[in-house]
């Protein structure tokens, strides 16, 4: 562990890195000096023993957070110190799986090896963070990685007012609203966020989702119907209605013929 000093702007972020590979709080030291002007970096730690301690002792309002370390996880970390009242953007060379939990949280990782500017958004985004949201993401996060019944992970959609916990397989379909995505569930209910549909095109295409227009992306697990015409139309199990483009209608029909067969 070393310490870099007290903090004396504040609008810096305390920060503190836990990473058991010395070149890795090496590279983010530097980093973080280059990059990241508005972290103060108050310590450093190299286990999740250590992590415990400085964390304890220097009461960071960031921590930048190795998932796996020679004695534990990030997560082990966390759980000796719930709750948490400082942000956290995990560090990782982590499996695909995780990272789609990452996505499902919309809790900030960076991959290794780091890249500079993706370590500076994350730090801002960081910044930006309420922490009542951001413990409701983490609980998702670990429900999510804990959970064996994949079909019941969680998505967070965070809007203006609220952050909504939607189980994905109760998601109906998404349309496009230019730079914002409405989500219709399977109640009736539908949720405004501002993401692109795009993003979530990116993050629920394994899952069972299909992009059947530029604005439309559908649960394919929902799909009652699909009317011919032109283009057509694919009707869900509450008779939701949603246009095909006609480049899509071949690739749709392909799809079904898979599941059939």
């Amino acid at each position: 562990m070393s310490i870099f000093g007290k903090k004396t702007d504040l609008n810096m972020l305390r920060t503190i890195i836990v990473d058991d590979e010395a070149h890795m709080r090496q590279t983010l030291e530097k980093m973080v000096k280059q990059f990241c002007p508005n972290i103060k970096l108050v310590a450093m730690a190299d286990s999740v023993e250590s992590g415990v301690e400085t964390i304890r002792k220097y009461y960071p309002d960031l921590v930048l957070l190795d998932i796996k370390m020679g004695d534990g996880t990030g997560f082990d970390l966390l759980r000796q110190l719930e709750p948490v009242d400082f942000k956290v953007i995990f560090i990782t060379a982590y499996d695909q799986y995780a990272i789609k939990a990452f996505k499902f949280s919309a809790i900030d990782y960076i991959l290794k090896p780091v890249d500079p500017d993706e370590l500076s958004e994350a730090v801002c985004k960081a910044e930006n963070l309420v922490q009542k949201d951001f413990n409701t993401q983490l609980d998702t996060l670990t429900e999510n990685m804990q959970s064996e019944d994949k079909a019941n992970n969680k998505i967070i959609l965070k809007t203006i007012d609220n952050i909504h916990l939607v189980k994905v397989k109760d998601i109906n379909y998404c349309e496009s609203e230019g730079s914002y995505t409405t989500i219709y569930l399977l109640n009736g209910k539908k949720i405004v966020v501002s993401k692109t549909l795009k993003d979530y095109d990116d993050i629920l295409k394994e899952d069972g989702f299909f992009r059947v227009h530029k604005s439309f992306l559908i649960n394919m697990r929902l799909i009652s119907r699909f009317e011919k015409g032109e283009g057509g139309y694919v009707v869900l199990e509450n008779e939701s209605k949603v246009p095909v483009a006609s480049r899509k209608r071949e690739q749709l029909l392909e799809m079904f013929e898979r599941l059939a067969g």
